[in-house]
């Protein structure tokens, strides 16, 4: 939790074009994911996010989604959603 909020500071601190975060959330509880959730809304009016996660509930305020999935003869096949709003 503290290294979410330390690198939640330095976004706000310096901010970018683009971040890349991969399963930040997935040791949060209800409640922190809630805040974290509220923070990817506001980081994303400014900044583009790229999120590696498993959670469903981050995946519900997601404008699109890119899922790999591995086929039986091992060749690896990227599928992609648009989320309407």
């Amino acid at each position: 939790l503290v290294a979410v909020a330390f690198l939640v500071s330095l976004f706000i601190a310096r901010p970018s074009p683009f971040y890349i975060l991969d399963e930040v959330e997935a040791a949060l509880d209800d409640v922190n994911l809630s805040r974290l959730l509220s923070i990817y809304t506001e980081l994303r009016e400014s900044s583009q996010l790229l999120i590696i996660t498993h959670q469903k509930r981050t995946m519900e305020i997601a404008d699109s989604l890119y899922g790999v999935t591995m086929r039986e003869d091992g060749v690896s096949k990227v599928i992609s959603q648009r989320i309407n709003e």
